[in-house]
C-alpha cells in the first residue's frame, strides 16, 4: 500500500478515535471497530498503541498526530521489511524494563528508553506501556530529540547501546 494511503487511513481511524474518547469509549476494546482493528494490524500498529497515543494527546496536548504518523511510519517500515510483515508472537513484560532511575553515563531514563523503542520497533510492548509516554516525552526535549528521532536512532543503532548512549549526549550537546 502506497504510503500516502496508509498514511491517510491512519489519520482517518485517529480521528475517529479521538470522537470515540470524547464520546466516552475511552478503552481500545471500545475505541475500533474490526475494520479499523484490521488496518492497523495491517501497519504493525496494536489498538492499545493508537488509544495510549489519543489518550495522552486528548489529556496531555500531545503527542500530535503528525508524531503519530512519523512513530508509525518508522514502526511499519520495520514490520514490513525487517520481519515480513509478520506480528511478533513475544509480548515483554513490564519486568523486562530497566527501572526508570536506571541511568547510563549519568543519564536517568535512558535505558529503559532504549528498551522501550526495540519493543515499540518489534511490536513487542506490554499493554501497560507507552512508547513516548510522559515520562519519555519531556527526557527526549530535554536532550533535544524527539520520539520519532529517537526511534529512527535505535533502529539505525541496533544492539550497539553505546553508539545510542553516545548519539543522545552528542544531541543533548553533553558528548
Amino acid at each position: 500500500m502506497p504510503i500516502e494511503t496508509w498514511k491517510e487511513q491512519l489519520r482517518e481511524v485517529h480521528a475517529r478515535g479521538t470522537a470515540a474518547w470524547r464520546a466516552g469509549r475511552r478503552s481500545p476494546a471500545t475505541m475500533f471497530d474490526s475494520a479499523d482493528l484490521t488496518f492497523l494490524g495491517s501497519i504493525g500498529c496494536s489498538a492499545q498503541e493508537l488509544f495510549d497515543f489519543i489518550d495522552d494527546l486528548q489529556d496531555y496536548g500531545e503527542p500530535d498526530l503528525e508524531t503519530v504518523l512519523e512513530v508509525q511510519a518508522i514502526r511499519r517500515e520495520y514490520f514490513m521489511n525487517v520481519m515480513g510483515g509478520q506480528l511478533s508472537a513475544h509480548t515483554a513484560s513490564m519486568n523486562d524494563l530497566p527501572a526508570k532511575s536506571t541511568a547510563v553515563d549519568g543519564i536517568a531514563w535512558l535505558p529503559r528508553l532504549i528498551v522501550k523503542a526495540r519493543l515499540k520497533l518489534r511490536g513487542e510492548m506490554p499493554p501497560d506501556l507507552m512508547y513516548g509516554c510522559g515520562g519519555d516525552r519531556p527526557f527526549l526535549r530535554r536532550m533535544n530529540m524527539t520520539l520519532p528521532g529517537f526511534l529512527k536512532l535505535v533502529w539505525d543503532c541496533g544492539d550497539d547501546d553505546r553508539k545510542i548512549v553516545d548519539a543522545v549526549k552528542h544531541a543533548a550537546g553533553s558528548a
